[in-house]
């Protein structure tokens, strides 16, 4: 079949013919009560139109036959919002009738058309159609019969087009609808990176710090020693299993908080976890830690985690400075070590990747680095 034509074999064509013809409906019922006001139902689709649930009708009614099976339509099924709203509302609706008049004429005027002329190249005599009714009959006439069909497809594809271009524009979503779903899709993609952190942080914490004790244990080859590492790593896969079956929550409810993350009341289990892995952690708390807001205290335990996990990875064994200070609106966390050999080029991986996302979320800034011999996290968070 020629590409023109395939829009024939197309649900949707039809579909937009019936929603041009349903406006007609109300008219042809008018004007059974009175002919000699055909303008009526138009003009009560002003005051109809300035109802907010009629452009949700409207925008239902046009999704369904105008759009059948667009996942992104590009028309809105909220009630009307604002004044603008209500005009484009109404606009529409005048626009839907007149689109709506033209399809039921042109549609019955091309068909009477193509019928009479059928009539004629059969032998019968026109019955009284304007310019039709003095066609002589004759054969001939059965080579016009076509030309009506193919105008009415015509109109009934085009007049589709238009109509459906116009819902997309004055029924399509406002600008405050457009900014909603911006915000929103922008909190998903917040939502899914804060899951990936979250995943990446605790998982690979436990996982390091499984290794690094399972190895230190078939290295010590004591009894005592390998003990404790089981100990350790029991407690910290504990630990992973409840991050994740917190992160799953949120996966599976999307609306649901996640009040239950650990914060910086718990760098207990952290500092714990470290030591019991071989590193000699010296911690310095000041500051009302346990005060802290529940979002930065929130990523600040991630921060050091992060941290932690990084030098328990890169480094092994070796003597750590964490200093966790809360003064003047600002939270400042650092964690030092003796510089591994190798030394890691400044900002590789997507841990410390994560560290400087997690501090610039909330306002804060995170340096990862040398520092004066050794390598230095440090991150500071506003309060505010």
């Amino acid at each position: 079949m020629p590409r023109f034509l395939r829009p024939l074999l197309r649900g949707t064509t039809y579909a937009r013919l019936l929603h041009l013809w349903v406006p007609m409906l109300v008219v042809s019922i008018w004007l059974f009560i009175d002919m000699s006001t055909p303008w009526v139902p138009a003009l009560l689709l002003v005051p109809a139109g300035l109802l907010p649930a009629v452009r949700t009708g409207e925008g239902v009614q046009a999704r369904l036959l105008l759009t059948p099976g667009e996942a992104e339509p590009g028309i809105s099924e909220a009630p009307s919002a604002t004044w603008r709203d209500r005009l484009r509302t109404v606009l529409w609706l005048e626009l839907r009738m007149l689109l709506g008049a033209v399809a039921m004429f042109a549609t019955v005027r091309l068909l009477v058309i193509g019928f009479e002329l059928a009539r004629c190249a059969w032998g019968s005599a026109p019955s009284g159609v304007p310019l039709l009714d003095r066609l002589p009959p004759h054969r001939a006439w059965a080579l016009l019969t076509p030309l009506p069909l193919l105008a009415l497809y015509g109109v009934v594809v085009g007049l589709g087009e238009l109509v459906t271009a116009c819902a997309r524009r004055l029924l399509g979503p406002s600008a405050a609808e457009r900014l909603a779903a911006l915000e929103e899709r922008t909190e998903q993609l917040l939502e899914r990176t804060r899951i990936a952190r979250e995943l990446h942080d605790s998982i690979g914490h436990a996982l390091t710090v499984a290794v690094v004790q399972a190895g230190a244990a078939r290295a010590a080859g004591d009894p005592r020693f390998t003990e404790r590492a089981l100990d350790a790593i029991e407690e910290t896969g504990r630990a992973a299993l409840e991050d994740l079956e917190r992160v799953l929550g949120v996966l599976r409810e999307a609306g649901r908080p996640v009040s239950a993350r650990p914060t910086l009341a718990d760098a207990d289990r952290l500092l714990e976890s470290a030591r019991a892995s071989g590193a000699k952690v010296d911690a310095e708390v000041t500051g009302p830690v346990a005060a802290l807001p529940g979002p930065v205290s929130r990523e600040g335990y991630r921060i050091l985690q992060e941290a932690l996990t990084n030098v328990l990875r890169h480094a092994g064994s070796v003597p750590v400075r964490v200093h966790i200070a809360v003064t003047d609106g600002r939270l400042a966390l650092e964690v030092r070590n003796p510089l591994p050999a190798p030394v890691p080029g400044p900002g590789r991986g997507s841990g410390l990747r994560g560290i400087r996302e997690r501090a610039a979320l909330l306002g804060g800034s995170a340096r990862t680095g040398p520092h004066e011999g050794d390598w230095q996290v440090r991150a500071e968070l506003p309060l505010g």
